[in-house]
């Protein structure tokens, strides 16, 4: 017995529109333009693509420069692991320029930038090390940076500021290379935010629980005061997945709570890849109220650089 014929749609009854009429989201007045031998940044950072992340970069060097102008607040996040991809002459050259106005650094992050300004080197090899227990036992880090943490406890000083002052007073080798020191120096706040057993420092007896955890809820207070003047201004975090949003999500909090306007502010994110608590807790949830979020993805030791060199082009 023959099948009954399917029913199928008749295209011949398609609706058309002309091309010249429809929404394009790509023109070759976007696309990237060559280049000659030889030229400037500024020439290629204008070749570039005005298209996706290229276009995303230009607009938080845009927010950086504009609230630079206008003297608002520009504050910087920083994974530990963004020092090791030495980025810290970068963020030095941006707080001398009076562009960065905070900077706010985990636990590892102090322990890096201390070891480069201390010997000029940092970043061991984790895997081999904790095979037979000697990972983090570097006994001049832990004293250091513990003896300085605790001194600034007994004065009320917060960590970032005690061990930056550490690093100045005891004249270590590679100071200038440090981003505690020079920030001391140049009175920009640098505040350290700690989860006590994360770092290497405090599995050595010089680790003085009360002197970490009252210096970083001194920095917290310290950051709250930064973050309560990010009206209209920029905060950027590099590489911090966990810690730095969440601390920056507690600051707006309360800044908003004690009655500072932070509504309309820009924020970004640079990572190697996508995380849940960078784009819920920097990009998403503090700009609801206005500004916007960017998300740059990329290598540390690549985006920061285009980011930095694209400011003081312009600045």
């Amino acid at each position: 017995m023959p099948h009954k014929p399917r029913s199928r749609a008749d295209l011949s009854k398609i609706r058309t529109i002309p091309l010249n009429a429809r929404k394009c989201k790509v023109s070759i007045g976007d696309f990237a333009h060559s280049a000659k031998k030889g030229e400037s940044f500024r020439k290629f950072y204008d070749s570039l693509p005005r298209i996706l992340a290229a276009q995303s970069l230009r607009a938080v060097s845009d927010a950086v420069v504009t609230a630079y102008r206008k003297g608002k607040m520009i504050i910087i996040m920083m994974g530990a692991h963004v020092i090791k991809c030495g980025i810290s002459p970068l963020i030095i050259d941006l707080m001398k320029r009076g562009v960065l106005k905070a900077v706010a650094l985990n636990g590892a992050g102090v322990i890096h930038d201390t070891e480069i300004a201390m010997i000029g080197r940092t970043s061991e090899d984790v895997g081999e090390a904790i095979l037979d227990g000697s990972f983090g036992m570097a006994k001049e880090t832990a004293g250091f940076i513990n003896q300085a943490i605790s001194a600034g406890f007994k004065k009320g000083i917060g960590i970032g500021e005690s061990v930056g002052g550490a690093i100045v007073k005891a004249k270590l080798p590679h100071s200038n290379m440090s981003i505690l020191a020079n920030a001391y120096k140049l009175n920009v706040p640098v505040t350290a935010h700690v989860a006590i057993g994360t770092d290497i420092i405090h599995q050595h007896p010089s680790a003085n629980g009360a002197a970490i955890g009252e210096g970083s809820l001194l920095d917290f207070k310290n950051f709250i005061y930064s973050v309560s003047r990010l009206e209209a201004g920029v905060l950027i975090n590099l590489g911090s997945a966990v810690i730095l949003p969440e601390v920056f999500l507690k600051a707006i909090t309360v800044a908003r709570n004690l009655g500072h306007k932070v509504d309309t502010l820009t924020t970004a994110n640079f990572d190697m890849i996508s995380q849940y608590r960078p784009h819920q807790n920097i990009l998403s949830r503090p700009t609801s109220k206005g500004g916007k979020g960017i998300n740059i993805i990329g290598h540390h030791e690549i985006m920061i650089p285009l980011l930095y060199r694209s400011i003081i082009e312009r600045i």
